[in-house]
C-alpha cells in the first residue's frame, strides 16, 4: 500500500471518528441544554412560590394589624362612653364614635367579636350596671384576644 493510500485512510478515519464524537457531543450538549432549561424552571416556580408566600404573610399580617387596630378604636370608644356612665361627664361626640368603632368591629367581624361588641354597646344604651359593663367588656376584651391570638 502506498503512502498515499495510507494517509487517505488515515484521514478518512480521522473524519468519520470526528463526525462520530461530534455526534455524540452534540447529543450530549442537547441534553445537557434540556437538562438546565428544567433546573431553570424548577428554581423559577420555587421563587414564584416563594414570592407568592410572602404576599400571603404580608397580607395576613396587614389584616391582622387593621382587625386590631379596628378592636383598640372600639375599646377606646367603649371606655370613654363607660367612663361617661359613671362620671355624668363626656364629650357630645362619644355616642357617633362608639357608633362609627361598633361599624368597624361589625364590618371586619369575627361573628363573636361582632356579638360581643353589641352586647356591650347595647349595655351602655340600656344604662346596666358597674359590674355588668365591666363583664360586657371583659367579655369583648377575651374574644378580641381569641380572635387576635389564632391567626
Amino acid at each position: 500500500m502506498s503512502d498515499w493510500g495510507i494517509a487517505l485512510i488515515a484521514a478518512g478515519s480521522a473524519i468519520a471518528g470526528s463526525v462520530v464524537t461530534g455526534w455524540y457531543t452534540r447529543g450530549a450538549g442537547l441534553r445537557q441544554a434540556a437538562a438546565a432549561r428544567h433546573a431553570g424552571d424548577r428554581q423559577a416556580d420555587a421563587l414564584l412560590e416563594s414570592v407568592r408566600m410572602t404576599l400571603r404573610a404580608e397580607s395576613a399580617n396587614r389584616e391582622f394589624a387593621l382587625r386590631r387596630q379596628i378592636y383598640a378604636e372600639f375599646l377606646g370608644a367603649a371606655e370613654a362612653r363607660i367612663l361617661t356612665e359613671r362620671n355624668g361627664r363626656g364629650q357630645a361626640d362619644d355616642d357617633v364614635l362608639l357608633q362609627r368603632a361598633l361599624s368597624g368591629v361589625l364590618l371586619e367581624g369575627p361573628p363573636d367579636a361582632a356579638a360581643a361588641a353589641q352586647h356591650l354597646v347595647d349595655c351602655l344604651r340600656r344604662h346596666e350596671r358597674p359590674d355588668e359593663l365591666k363583664r360586657a367588656k371583659l367579655a369583648f376584651v377575651s374574644v378580641a384576644q381569641e380572635c387576635c391570638r389564632s391567626r
